[in-house]
């Protein structure tokens, strides 16, 4: 019997050991003709959006060579923008009384229809992603919520929401995500004008995303700064709520942050960057406060998003500021409760991540 047993389990290994084989002789058949084949631009994106991932980064050198990742990445980039926000080219309730220019976007803004708590929600279908866009119109109704003080588990960003009494929100900063545990912040943490996190040490890249006193969002690059550097910064500087995310040259396609600045769009070669799920913050010129959330890493089939994509949506939605925050599978959105948008992840599709930090919306007036 038991002779018969081994025989039997011996023959089931050898099955799945010859469809183990198929299955990746066929993918590599695949991707060979990805990289190899008639579309340059589907070869391109394939690359880009693969070396995005986390686990999956080493496909690419399965097909393309060193050289050719390299030039893949190269024509897929994007350029540097040297500049600062401009707080006078927003117009929040602070400075509205004295100006005239003011009451016509106060006027375009009441043309709009937000529901009770000043929030609208639309639906955007693009050609390898599906996203919502949460507009606020009330800026002060923005702020960072998290789960401070830190311990080794952060929380679903429902969970997060809720316990800041808000009614909506979107994954926030850069965290450790590794085995999910997802506890700790990483770069800067300020909430309602404490600093709760402030390590840069070892750190390159790291940008401060957040308001200020004004209700005015600041993208500010924190590089050569110390700690004590941020401390006055955020003193002099007025910063009431931010995180932190991070331009990474090792990782460029996945780590960036400045998209548009001052109305001026960031310049970029091809797509950017490659295809993934994605969060953005922004900001228009009356002060409203645009959420986008984008699906991607197979979910009903998409991709995901690109730099170019993202630049795009948030320019047709009158962004005068705009920066991604942190994407891939921590890329979600509550509203009310519910997940307007969930983890790609297929484990967490009902959910999120466990995340220290999110810019969370408080009830309206």
């Amino acid at each position: 019997m038991g002779k018969k047993i081994a025989i039997i389990t011996g023959k089931l290994l050898l099955i799945v050991l010859v469809t183990i084989v198929i299955l990746a002789g066929t993918l590599y058949i695949m991707l060979r003709k990805c990289c190899n084949g008639p579309s340059v631009a589907a070869r391109n994106l394939f690359v880009t959006t693969i070396l995005e991932t986390g686990q999956l980064k080493f496909l690419a050198s399965w097909v393309c060579t060193d050289e050719e990742i390299l030039e893949i990445v190269n024509s897929n980039s994007m350029q540097a923008m040297d500049v600062n926000v401009d707080t006078s080219l927003i117009m929040t309730e602070t400075g509205k009384e004295d100006s005239l220019e003011a009451d016509s976007r106060l006027e375009n803004m009441e043309e709009e229809v937000f529901d009770e708590n000043g929030i609208r929600i639309e639906e955007i279908s693009g050609r390898s992603f599906y996203a919502k866009m949460m507009i606020v119109k009330d800026p002060s109704q923005v702020c960072v919520g998290s789960t401070y003080p830190w311990s080794e588990y952060g929380k679903e960003l429902d969970k997060i929401v809720s316990a800041a009494g808000a009614v909506a929100g979107v994954n926030g900063g850069l965290y450790v995500s590794a085995e999910n545990k997802g506890g700790r912040p990483l770069g800067v943490v300020v909430q309602n004008g404490d600093i709760i996190h402030n390590n840069l040490y070892g750190l390159t890249g790291i940008y401060m995303i957040g308001f200020n006193n004004d209700n005015i969002l600041m993208i500010k690059d924190l590089s050569g700064m110390t700690e004590r550097d941020f401390e006055d910064y955020v003193l002099e500087a007025g910063i009431r709520d931010a995180v932190a995310f991070q331009e990474e040259s090792s990782d460029k396609n996945n780590h960036f942050v400045q998209l548009i600045i001052n109305g001026e769009a960031r310049k970029i070669d091809g797509q950017g960057s490659g295809a993934n799920p994605r969060t953005v913050i922004g900001q228009r010129a009356d002060g409203a406060v645009l959420l986008l959330v984008t699906d991607g890493r197979g979910a009903s089939g998409h991709l995901g998003a690109t730099a170019s994509d993202l630049i795009e949506i948030m320019q047709q939605y009158g962004a005068v500021n705009a920066a991604n925050l942190d994407g891939g599978s921590s890329s979600t959105m509550v509203y009310d409760g519910r997940y307007e948008m969930a983890s790609t992840t297929f484990y967490y599709q009902n959910s999120s991540w466990k995340l220290p930090t999110a810019f969370v919306v408080m009830p309206g007036q």
